[in-house]
């Protein structure tokens, strides 16, 4: 099992859906400026409209990279006003680092779209529908996951 980081960030009333992917990228590129930044914020448009279709409130947005996976949910209506169960600190390492890539959830009805639109700004950025699971066979609830510890392998010498 790969390590896992999770957040979870309040969207819609508390932030416009634009406002969202803004803090989405701040979060995986850590504030940085760069190639990452303006490969994801080439995408903002359809990446807002995947967060207004509110696919990211069961479904991840997932980063991958050479080091831990980033998942990435949106909470919406009251739970984003009361922000209880939100979880937007910085990440403790490179989300992006080394070959990274992103996936976006999204509705089947939109997925035809979605994808042609983002094939044509990156071939990092992609999109999937909302239903498919990418390699998680973990039964509980990612968005109450943290980053993982594999207890043995860390103990073996």
């Amino acid at each position: 099992m790969s390590t896992v980081a999770s957040r979870v960030v309040r969207s819609s009333p508390h932030r416009d859906t634009a406002s969202t992917w803004d803090l989405i990228v701040d979060l995986l590129t850590q504030g940085e400026q760069g190639a990452a930044r303006a490969e994801l914020m080439s995408v903002a448009g359809v990446a807002s409209s995947i967060i207004a279709e509110r696919a990211p409130q069961a479904a991840a947005i997932v980063a991958t990279c050479d080091g831990p996976r980033t998942r990435i949910y949106c909470l919406y209506d009251d739970d984003a006003i009361d922000g209880a169960d939100a979880k937007e600190d910085s990440l403790g390492y490179e989300p992006l680092k080394g070959n990274w890539a992103v996936s976006l959830p999204c509705s089947a009805d939109d997925l035809t779209w979605v994808q042609r639109a983002l094939k044509a700004k990156s071939s990092r950025i992609t999109a999937r529908d909302q239903s498919t699971k990418l390699g998680e066979s973990e039964s509980v609830d990612a968005r109450s996951q943290g980053l993982t510890l594999n207890v043995d392998a860390f103990l073996k010498s």
